[in-house]
């Protein structure tokens, strides 16, 4: 329980906040922009219903508060502008004020130092309204001054904003050590110590071990509970030392002043009615739908903004294949006069498919780059998945409608396609169709497979069933009767089909006739669609259509619902005890201790240190 609720009574991910030791962010965005997003999802919490609350009370006990202070609340605390005066504030209070306009930066582009970028993970969280915080060694990669000062600003934060933070810290220093007001000494999954880091020497002292002068608090706390390094600090050298264990230290505590506070303190259930009703989140949705909706497409077109060089390219790209595909298959050289002639517009109209199709394909590294992002903001609670892709997929049409236009422009009268204009504009929508349902795919693939090894291989996979089971590579008539599922499944089927039947129904084919095998004449259009195993119904242009829009419509709640269900790929760890590895070495099964991802000497020791407002408010 938390302020005397369950867990299931209000929402932790928005009451509190978990920052892990690895700091993700979107790189092409700067400090400001990153803090801003994120105040944005957040929302102002119940500053609003706290400020009319203090105006009320300050109204009672008839007091005038300062106008500089009193404008400051009420900006921080007002829908709509609060999320820049909040920023600024939180950037200021994390000394970042001076990279707010530098790109935080990733393995591509240079952006701000690694310190930074820690306070920047911090900020992410405090600029909203949560006001407890689980940090998970934030030290990680920092220097030990930059973890001082990171700690210090931590602790203003804590004091000042009346917050709670539980950190956890590999070997702190000294003076970062001191910062701390509370202390929670771990040791092979038991709790030796829990409570004010003033008495924590003492306890060992009562104990048997003292700390020598010159040595870190820290580091002797890391070696007391350890068999190998225990010996070299016992006190009373007129008795035998004799070694202490782990549980032994654990149970002394509980007889330990601090321990039976403790104790007292729990047993006393916390009384509802003592916790303000603003110390909880009761609801999931902080902002609206349509604020959410706003913040996620002006995010989303600043990306395609810093990425804008991606899109250029990307045209340019498609302009040079087009001039290429218009020289080989060049309008002088192709004629209507008989079947072969027909397969050469078949050849032309397969590479207008596959082209447009591998167009898409920027699409997956573009997305598996930001789903590290996404999966820590969709964990939060920032926003739900769909707010995510809605402005993923609508904003790329722009894009989709530019390329399309630039490929059929180029090379629809340069190849010698039919004439009628109708037709071409028709080409023009079945290649606009068929790069959003490549899009599609690849995002899907993306939210599927989550790494850009698997998304290589196993799009790579999905790709080759499409292309063999397409129609063109092995006609139809050919494909054992057990695969034919695979045909209807392939969009490319769909694609090829419209194409074919949108060139073979003009007056220039089905004017003229050619004898079949028993000497009857027949249209050369209807000649060359059976030929080429493709369906004579006229039809086929709106079926074909269709089908690529429900793929395109398939693939895109494919990708939300992976990104709503599926986690990122990592290895699930625990970390496990002495008696229990030696319980598990004695039935012969491997003896390992592993923490974050690590495997560490047995008897490891964690400190986590905690902060807490002076009054321990809104805290059980």
């Amino acid at each position: 329980a938390y302020n005397g609720y369950p867990l299931d009574k209000f929402v932790p991910q928005k009451t509190a906040a978990y920052i892990s030791q690895t700091d993700v962010h979107v790189g092409v965005m700067t400090v400001k922009e990153t803090l801003e997003f994120s105040a944005r999802c957040q929302g102002v919490g119940t500053k609003y219903d706290l400020l009319t609350e203090l105006a009320r009370r300050e109204k009672e006990a008839g007091i005038r508060p300062e106008p500089e202070v009193d404008l400051f609340m009420k900006a921080t605390s007002m829908e709509g502008v609060e999320s820049s005066l909040q920023t600024d504030y939180t950037l200021r209070i994390l000394g970042l004020d001076i990279c707010a306009d530098t790109i935080v930066g990733d393995q591509m582009q240079r952006g701000i130092s690694g310190g930074q970028k820690k306070r920047v993970t911090t900020g992410e969280m405090i600029v909203g309204p949560t006001k407890v915080l689980f940090m998970d060694e934030i030290s990680t990669g920092l220097d030990s001054s930059t973890t001082f000062q990171i700690v210090k600003c931590l602790q203003q934060i804590v004091h000042l904003g009346e917050a709670t933070i539980l950190m956890s810290l590999l070997q702190p220093a000294p003076e970062t050590f001191e910062l701390f007001d509370d202390i929670i000494l771990l040791s092979e999954g038991q709790i030796v110590y829990q409570g004010p880091r003033d008495f924590v020497l003492e306890f060992f002292e009562s104990c048997g071990f003292r700390c020598p002068e010159r040595k870190g608090t820290a580091d002797f706390l890391q070696e007391v509970t350890s068999k190998k390094d225990q010996e070299q600090y016992w006190a009373d050298k007129q008795r035998p030392y004799r070694y202490i264990s782990v549980s032994e230290f654990a149970q002394t505590f509980k007889r330990f002043h601090v321990g039976l506070e403790l104790e007292n303190h729990l047993s006393v259930p916390f009384d509802k009615s003592r916790s303000h009703q603003a110390a909880l989140v009761f609801s999931k949705h902080s902002v609206s739908t349509r604020e959410l909706l706003k913040a996620s497409f002006d995010k989303e077109w600043l990306l395609i903004k810093r990425n804008s060089f991606v899109y250029i390219f990307k045209t340019i790209q498609l302009i040079i294949v087009a001039l290429i595909a218009s020289t080989v298959f060049l309008r002088t050289q192709m004629h209507t006069r008989n079947l072969d002639d027909g397969f050469v517009y078949v050849g032309a109209l397969l590479f207008t498919l596959i082209v447009n199709m591998f167009n898409g394909f920027a699409e997956l590294p573009l997305t598996i780059t930001r789903l590290p992002v996404f999966f820590k903001h969709r964990d939060l609670l920032f926003y739900p998945a769909w707010i995510f892709t809605l402005p993923n997929v609508v904003l790329r049409i722009p894009f989709s409608i530019i390329e399309s236009i630039v490929w059929v422009v180029v090379t629809y009268y340069t190849m010698g396609f039919a004439p009628e204009a109708d037709r071409f504009f028709k080409q023009l929508l079945l290649v606009f169709l068929i790069q959003q349902m490549a899009g599609g795919l690849f995002r899907a693939i993306a939210g599927l497979c989550r790494s850009m090894i698997i998304a290589q291989t196993g799009g790579a996979l999905f790709l080759l069933i499409f292309f063999v089971l397409g129609g063109f590579l092995l006609p139809k008539d050919f494909i054992p009767k057990w695969w034919i599922w695979g045909y209807w499944i392939s969009p490319l089927v769909y694609g090829y089909n419209a194409l074919a039947v949108n060139e073979f129904y003009s007056p220039r084919w089905m004017d003229k006739f050619v004898m079949d095998k028993n000497g009857v004449p027949k249209r050369l259009g209807m000649a060359m669609l059976e030929g080429a195993n493709i369906f004579t119904d006229k039809n086929w242009f709106w079926i074909g259509a269709a089908g690529l829009l429900g793929f395109t419509i398939f693939f895109n709640v494919l990708f939300t619902l992976c990104l709503t269900y599926l986690n990122p790929l990592g290895k699930p760890q625990a970390v496990i005890s002495e008696e229990t590895a030696k319980e598990a070495e004695d039935n012969g099964l491997p003896r390992e201790t592993v923490s974050n991802g690590s495997t560490r000497r047995n008897g490891s020791t964690r400190r986590n240190g905690s902060m807490k407002s002076k009054d321990g408010s809104n805290n059980s």
